[in-house]
């Protein structure tokens, strides 16, 4: 697999809605001894996607990522990881890595989606994290915590109409 030198691997922490604008956020952070948040403004459709996932709920009709996730079977193609490559004037940028080295580029949001049906890892690139990472500190840690219980609870109907 051609993983890149100054990737770090990341886990979706979770989403949730940012209350002041309403807006739909997916975050990541570090795994391991990382300490960085990498928060990510998507799309509602995304975010219903990616909760769905995360609550093992599986809709009666395959939502476009079930879609492209079958279609990579039929194919005999594996997707080995997701990458978040960039980050210009404020929009993020994504490839999805298949077998072969083919590289695709792709919304981070869809890329998530998708990693999460297929059990893949999820990398940033260390100049993204730098950049928009947050750091948190030892004392935020309950506070992280209690984000993370948050966004366990949150449903998908959490993000219908917005």
């Amino acid at each position: 697999m051609g993983e890149d030198v100054d990737d770090i691997e990341v886990t979706l922490l979770g989403v949730g809605v940012d209350l002041p604008s309403g807006a739909c956020v997916m975050v990541l952070g570090e795994t391991g001894e990382g300490r960085r948040a990498l928060p990510i403004w998507i799309g509602s459709v995304e975010a219903t996607a990616i909760a769905l996932e995360q609550q093992g709920v599986k809709p009666a009709r395959p939502l476009t990522h079930d879609l492209l996730k079958d279609v990579l079977g039929a194919l005999d193609r594996r997707l080995e990881q997701v990458r978040i490559t960039d980050l210009q004037e404020g929009t993020f940028y994504a490839e999805l890595v298949f077998d072969g080295d083919v590289r695709v580029s792709a919304r981070p949001s869809d890329s998530v989606a998708l990693a999460l049906r297929v059990g893949v890892p999820i990398h940033a690139e260390e100049g993204v994290l730098s950049e928009a990472g947050l750091i948190i500190p030892d004392e935020q840690e309950d506070e992280v915590e209690k984000s993370r219980e948050f966004l366990d609870t949150v449903s998908p109907e959490d993000f219908a109409g917005t």
